[in-house]
């Protein structure tokens, strides 16, 4: 984050610096309210690169094995170009290498979820999923496994069968 303020405050110095170049250029005879503009446009511009960038950036550098599963996008009043295009904000990804399976219950399966968000930092979930049942249960309070392996005081969610992180994880 602190690299991008400082990446956006250089794009509006050299945009200023820009338009000071071209009014030298011109004999002076462009606005004294052009270079501030300026600075400012090249502020804006390089945020608004630095929003639609984020998601490429950031799934190129996931390790291997780990499968981006639903991306959201969002649009928004306050950024009028978001309505026309736009850009994905968060995702959820699956770590494939590591699904484990407990050999007496095949058709269910743990997953390490990562949820990834443009301003926020990365979580990591354990999930159980039953494939056959089409739900899952979150790792995290209070669940716990008996010695075949089945999952008590789990609290399942029922999943569609188009679930994108089910078809990830039970296809594997």
């Amino acid at each position: 984050m602190f690299i991008e303020l400082i990446g956006t405050v250089f794009a509006g110095i050299a945009c200023a610096g820009l338009a000071m170049i071209l009014n030298i250029a011109t004999g002076r005879r462009l606005p004294k309210w052009l270079m501030p503009v300026a600075a400012g446009l090249g502020m804006i511009a390089m945020t608004v690169s630095n929003e639609y960038t984020w998601f490429d950036r950031t799934s190129e550098r996931l390790p291997e094995g780990v499968e981006i599963a639903i991306t959201v996008t969002e649009q928004g009043w306050f950024r009028p170009w978001t309505m026309v295009w736009p850009y994905t904000k968060r995702f959820a990804a699956v770590d494939t290498g590591t699904i484990r399976r407990h050999e007496n219950l095949p058709e269910q399966r743990i997953a390490d979820l990562y949820f990834f968000g443009r301003w926020a930092p990365v979580n990591q979930a354990p999930v159980m999923f039953d494939c056959i049942k089409l739900r899952s249960a979150l790792l995290i309070d209070g669940a716990s496994f008996a010695e075949d392996g089945t999952l008590s005081d789990a609290d399942w969610e029922d999943l569609p069968a188009d679930d994108p992180v089910l078809k990830l994880v039970c296809v594997t």
